[in-house]
């Protein structure tokens, strides 16, 4: 009899399930992320992020789904870095600068010319070096697993005169982002830094409180920057700063190994494809700056990158040995 009543209780459970859509297996886990970003729909990091989760919903039978949170709707960085932590956002596309006072390391990717191009860069965050500095993010107090790295390109110079070389920087005030870091590599490149929110830059290159300032081309080409005025894009490439998908690890936490390892092998397969992405991107609002009259300048980087060798000496003399593995990566 007390067998009977066993399987007439598993009977109703199965059918309450069955009802609201759900197996016995599945019941428990069910999970829905929010993915957050602060760049727009249709942006690479989004759009790679987003079929994430596609490929996550197909292999686990959509026991596990995706909401995509792009354009900062959710908050500024900063915020969406918070609610990553707490486990209020499960997945977040975000840069290097907050985990940089946990994980001091990857401050050596901001350093000016650290990378002898955009290939190197590609070749060290897919090697053994980004593999132990996504390790390193993921033990460290950050709170969050770091599942995959992203690129933004070459930050290059874009101003109202023509920039060939470090002398035609001077007396010329560049907008950079709010690290001393970046301030002083300016400083060294010949101009003079200042730190500005990049929602400022516009009307400041307008109105003459800044002379130029400095980014990616798919930057230059959706803030109109141009539009203010700065018209002339040197090819110094002095900054190339790689960002990372993290997932909380409250989420993490709650995954099972099976599917903390699908995540791992996605975010990867995530990692390449932002990357081509970003590629298509770059070469897309390059003629769409030259189309609206942009000049484009070619330039020995050689006297910004000797110009710049205090600042790495300065920010990098904890770092030399890592320094010298990135070096040495072909």
């Amino acid at each position: 009899m007390n067998t009977r009543r066993k399987y007439l209780a598993t009977g109703a459970l199965v059918a309450a399930l069955s009802c609201i859509g759900l197996s016995p297996l599945t019941a428990q886990a069910q999970m829905v992320m929010k993915a957050a970003d602060v760049h727009p729909a249709g942006y690479s990091t989004v759009v790679a992020v987003e079929n994430m989760g596609k490929k996550a919903e197909a292999a686990t039978n959509g026991r596990i789904t995706f909401k995509s949170f792009p354009g900062g709707v959710l908050g500024d960085e900063k915020a969406m870095i918070e609610q990553t932590q707490v486990g209020a956002i499960q997945i977040l596309r975000t840069s290097l600068g907050t985990v940089g006072p946990v994980v001091p390391e990857v401050n050596v990717f901001n350093l000016p010319f650290m990378f002898r191009d955009e290939a190197h860069l590609n070749a060290v965050i897919d090697g053994e070096i980004g593999q132990e500095m996504l390790d390193k993010i993921s033990a460290s107090p950050a709170r969050m697993v770091a599942l995959a790295w992203t690129v933004g390109g070459s930050r290059s110079l874009y101003t109202k005169k023509p920039v060939r070389n470090p002398d035609d920087l001077k007396g010329q005030k560049i907008r950079m982002m709010g690290n001393p870091l970046f301030v002083d590599t300016m400083n060294a490149m010949g101009g003079n830094g200042i730190s500005m929110g990049y929602g400022e830059v516009f009307t400041a290159l307008q109105t003459g409180v800044i002379d130029g300032a400095e980014n990616n081309e798919p930057s230059l080409y959706t803030s109109n920057h141009f539009g203010a005025g700065a018209k002339y894009y040197t090819q110094t490439r002095h900054l190339m700063i790689p960002e990372i998908i993290v997932m909380s690890k409250v989420t993490w936490d709650k995954l099972s190994a099976e599917d903390q390892a699908m995540f791992k092998k996605l975010g990867r397969e995530a990692q390449m494809e932002q990357r081509q992405l970003w590629n298509e991107s770059v070469a897309e609002s390059t003629q769409k700056l030259k189309d609206a009259g942009v000049e484009f300048i070619e330039i020995d980087t050689q006297p910004f990158y000797a110009a710049t060798a205090p600042v790495r000496a300065k920010y990098g003399e904890k770092y030399a040995d890592l320094i010298k593995r990135i070096e040495a990566v072909k």
